[in-house]
């Protein structure tokens, strides 16, 4: 009796399951199979339509002939990369007429006529035509023609379903579109930008982790550039940094730091002097950087905030005793005590900086060296619209990131857990 009751609650629990199992795959695992399906295709957003063939039905009188009608079909593959096999073609003609010089391809059963135009190729152009004469004496009635459509049809492959695989999307991604720079640009931005909000997330929460008056309200001004939105903020941002009626520049033209406007989101590079050396410093992506990091900070300030509170007093007490100064109980006590949280906002900044499009899209639209390998999914997908050319890029991004997290989990991931 208990084994069946045993069995009746396993197929309940997998009855039970099989919904959530249905949503985890629709809403997560079938567009992760479909962009590594589209990737190994080449395939843009004109060729995802099935090719049908198509024709436009064209009807004009003839000079000196009151009994004649001509009829112009022009017919078309609408493919520009796939042939249709075994096209058909029928079209009804009035009862009082009858076509002259049939094409042989053609054949009049009733008043139907039925054609079989073969295979068509990709980019197929044709401008068929019959001419009618009435049987009776009777006009022909042109609208009564202009109001049948002809029928097509036709047999073709959908481009996203055959099962034709390539590796060139891939060979273009690395060979010819400028790969390495978009890779160091987006290791560049993903890595300061993440270190950058971490450390910031720190001298935060050990600021409010401080007792002072009116604490509860700085803590909830931090969380600003966090929870605002990105398009306002981006907005703002380009606001204060325009070269010539931005705040910024103003101020620091007025104060006499610099001698001419700054465009700090349109200017690639800029070349400063440092003791006699010439320091060359991407300045759009910089820029970009500290939007970055002045956005993302609270993210860091919250966990690392909440990790403080958790640290025994009397350890900082301990250390008073024996004199340690602020620097020294930072090393020695909060920075142990908050490593294991550091490495966890590490990898979680890391993987969403990697993947940042909307940020950078928003203030430089990736001009200006500020082009990262997810604006480039974009372009290739929308700006270009070549959607297997985007997918493969979007599928390199994800293995970049699978060795990153084997290489945290296996050295970050396993020095966090000793401490």
């Amino acid at each position: 009796m208990s084994d069946t009751l045993s069995k009746i609650e396993k197929r309940t629990a997998y009855i039970l399951l099989l919904p959530a199992v249905f949503l985890v795959f629709s809403i997560i695992l079938f567009p992760i199979f479909a962009n590594v399906w589209i990737s190994f295709k080449e395939v843009g957003l004109k060729d995802i339509r099935i090719p049908e063939p198509r024709a436009k039905k064209i009807v004009k009188s003839i000079k000196d002939s009151s009994d004649e009608i001509k009829i112009i079909y022009k017919l078309r593959n609408s493919s520009l990369i796939l042939d249709i096999r075994d096209v058909k073609f029928q079209d009804k003609i009035p009862k009082n007429s009858e076509p002259l010089n049939l094409d042989e391809r053609c054949q009049l059963k009733s008043n139907i006529i039925y054609c079989d135009f073969g295979n068509w190729k990709a980019k197929y152009r044709e401008n068929f035509q019959i001419v009618l004469k009435n049987k009776n004496g009777e006009k022909i009635n042109k609208k009564e023609i202009k109001s049948i459509k002809p029928k097509l049809s036709g047999k073709s492959d959908n481009i996203l379903l055959n099962t034709d695989f390539t590796l060139k999307n891939f060979k273009k991604v690395f060979f010819q579109n400028e790969f390495f720079d978009l890779l160091t640009t987006t290791f560049y931005y993903t890595f300061f930008g993440t270190i950058g909000s971490i450390v910031f997330g720190i001298l935060a929460a050990q600021l409010v982790n401080q007792k002072f008056f009116g604490r509860t309200f700085m803590r909830s001004i931090l969380l600003f550039p966090y929870v605002g939105p990105v398009v306002a903020l981006a907005y703002t941002w380009e606001l204060l940094l325009d070269p010539y009626s931005g705040t910024l520049n103003n101020l620091l033209l007025n104060f006499q730091v610099i001698q001419e406007p700054l465009n700090l989101l349109g200017q690639k590079y800029l070349t400063i002097n440092f003791f006699g050396f010439d320091l060359k410093l991407r300045l759009a992506l910089t820029t970009v950087i500290i939007f970055e990091i002045w956005r993302y900070f609270p993210l860091a300030f919250l966990f690392i905030l909440a990790r403080l509170q958790a640290v025994p007093k009397e350890l900082y007490e301990a250390a008073d005793v024996d004199g340690a100064g602020p620097l020294q109980k930072f090393i020695s006590i909060t920075l142990p005590q908050i490593t294991a949280v550091i490495s966890i906002l590490f990898m979680i900044r890391f993987i969403w900086n990697f993947n940042k499009f909307e940020d950078i899209f928003l203030l430089t639209g990736g001009a200006s060296g500020t082009r990262t390998l997810p604006i480039n999914v974009y372009e290739q997908g929308f700006t270009i619209s070549d959607i297997g050319m985007g997918s493969a890029v979007s599928i390199v991004i994800v293995l970049l990131l699978l060795i990153f997290m084997y290489i945290y989990f296996k050295l970050l991931g396993r020095r966090a857990d000793e401490n």
